[in-house]
């Protein structure tokens, strides 16, 4: 989720042999949440507070290429939560790293500096749970596990680093409640900084009612907006800059075998595109013409094909210093939106649609979710009847 571009792969000229294959949903390798509750891994599952009268509060960081972002939340009923603290900061831990294949001096000690922040935040709650990852940047350095060392060390926060059909899992898992209820199929993505997951979801086929028991295949394309624009030039980019980027996403696509996998329900008015990343989020903002970013009015809205394609002609169409001048774009972004823009376009150009739905949503929110559930926090909780008491009565009886 995506509020920006994620994780470099570390090595720009990589072959489309990295596509994984689509494999079926499957618990993660890296999470299990009865050695989390035994106080295993990181201390996951820890004492439960009472903050928000009772209820448990979680937290997620997700560190990427591109970012360091933090939710805490506390659970509502009904598969909600309420988000109590937040942070984010664009640290491009990835930055060289597709010359390199290492993190840079300088960009560690800009993640340490955001990560330090998250766990002074952390510390402000009694958590009963924590899931904290690293993804493709962290994944594919040749000193990342040297790097989450120091992490530990400087910041006493102890990270994973996840692969990428957990990372697929957990994006679906957060944007997943914003596909059309209606709906048949849809493919999900999420377009990050070094890699871009795709998920494609088939309702006919539903083994359960979690969007990852719906999955028919997945892929994580070893390319994102931080690679593709080293790769291309990202500050000044022409039409046939950008036709060029379009065509290499598309050149590792068709080595995606399982691309076809929705064909027999890939109809347009049962289907759609749904997004997650600062991609799409920027597209929204563009279009809406907001003087400033406003989650609230991007999480959730549509776009039509006609709506996307003004926005990337117009995008295209500016030189550095105006993307940097937009206020949904900002001079942080405005080197990597149009190599966004690039994969966004042949995502499209391989599964047509006449819509998509923008979420602002996606790897924590899956985080949260997934521990909530492990945790029981959305079980019904019975009482035996000699236990029932009326509201407000009987031995520490609650409303």
């Amino acid at each position: 989720m995506h509020d920006g571009p994620g994780q470099p792969d570390g090595g720009a000229n990589r072959s489309p042999r990295y596509l994984r294959a689509p494999v079926r949903p499957a618990p993660s390798a890296s999470y299990d949440p009865a050695r989390a509750r035994n106080g295993d891994s990181a201390g996951r599952h820890q004492r439960r507070p009472a903050i928000g009268g009772g209820r448990a509060a979680y937290a997620a960081l997700d560190l990427g290429t591109n970012n360091c972002r933090l939710l805490v939340a506390v659970p509502l009923a009904g598969g909600r939560f309420r988000v109590v603290d937040a942070f984010s900061r664009i640290v491009r831990l990835g930055e060289g790293m597709a010359t390199s294949g290492r993190l840079s001096p300088a960009a560690m000690d800009r993640a340490v500096e955001a990560l330090a922040v998250c766990a002074a935040k952390m510390a402000t709650h009694d958590l009963a749970g924590k899931r904290l990852i690293a993804t493709e940047a962290c994944r594919s350095a040749a000193n990342g596990d040297e790097f989450l060392a120091r992490v530990a060390r400087e910041t006493g926060l102890h990270l994973e680093i996840v692969d990428r059909q957990t990372e697929a899992r957990l994006a679906a898992e957060g944007c997943g409640s914003l596909m059309d209820r209606q709906a048949e199929a849809a493919v999900l993505f999420d377009i990050g900084g070094g890699s871009s997951e795709l998920i494609l979801v088939n309702r006919r086929r539903a083994t359960g009612r979690r969007i990852s028991e719906q999955i028919a295949a997945w892929t994580s394309m070893p390319v994102g907006v931080v690679t593709l624009s080293e790769r291309h030039g990202g500050r000044h980019v022409t039409r046939a800059g950008f036709d060029a980027m379009v065509a290499d996403v598309l050149e590792q696509l068709a080595a995606f075998e399982q691309r076809g996998a929705l064909a027999d329900v890939w109809h347009p008015a049962r289907t759609h595109l749904l997004g997650t990343s600062g991609t799409v989020t920027t597209i929204a903002g563009v279009h809406l013409g907001l003087a400033r970013y406003d989650r609230r009015k991007v999480d959730g809205v549509w776009l039509s094909g006609g709506q996307i394609d003004t926005v990337i002609d117009a995008l295209i169409a500016m030189d550095y210093e105006a993307r940097a001048g937009n206020p949904c774009i900002g001079r942080e972004r405005a080197d990597l939106v149009l190599a966004g823009c690039a994969i966004l376009q042949a995502i499209r150009l391989t599964w047509p649609s006449p819509r998509l739905r923008v979420a602002d949503r996606g790897l924590r929110e899956g985080i949260l979710s997934e521990l909530m559930h492990e945790a029981g926090e959305w079980r019904p909780r019975r009482q035996h009847a000699h236990q029932r008491h009326p509201a407000g009565a009987g031995p520490g009886g609650r409303p």
